[in-house]
């Protein structure tokens, strides 16, 4: 009779079913939402979870430009761009960046940052769509609500 062998599956691309989750990020915490966003797109909740292989859902994000940050961080957290010139440095408040025009790219960097970097990380920033309201164009999808507000307290701030 053969010993209990404990073997790790692997999970081939060809295999991987990925479903779509949709998340109304209004009133929530940025870190916090982009956590569970990341590892959703990575696909870290599943038991199959292989690090070399995009085995992550889809994820429609709603609302996007209603996230919040606790704290001072609204003034005080300062983004960083470089224009590629000498002494090309830039730096902008997050509160500014959420009034500007593209406020979505708040809830984009914090997440993007959270994804490994290399041609892996850019597949799996592909199945992320984010929209600043109420509207997608996945309904098709039938993506499932991930309500993230009643997974913890911390993750929904005021109203």
């Amino acid at each position: 009779m053969k010993a209990l062998m404990k073997t790790t599956k692997s999970a081939k691309p060809a295999e991987v079913v990925k479903k779509w989750h949709l998340i109304d990020a209004e009133n929530l915490v940025v870190g916090r939402v982009a956590t569970i966003i990341a590892n959703i797109l990575r696909g870290k909740h599943k038991p199959s979870f292989t690090p070399h292989v995009d085995c992550g859902d889809h994820v429609v994000v709603i609302n996007a430009d209603k996230v919040r940050f606790t704290g001072k961080k609204l003034k005080d957290k300062i983004y960083y761009k470089h224009t590629g010139y000498a002494g090309g440095l830039k730096e902008v408040p997050a509160g500014k960046i959420l009034e500007g025009r593209f406020p979505e790219r708040i809830l984009e960097k914090a997440v993007e940052r959270m994804i490994p970097r290399g041609p892996l990380g850019r597949d799996q920033m592909r199945a992320l769509h984010l929209y600043n309201g109420t509207e997608h164009p996945h309904g098709g999808q039938n993506p499932e609500l991930l309500d993230v507000a009643s997974m913890n307290r911390k993750n929904k701030v005021g109203a």
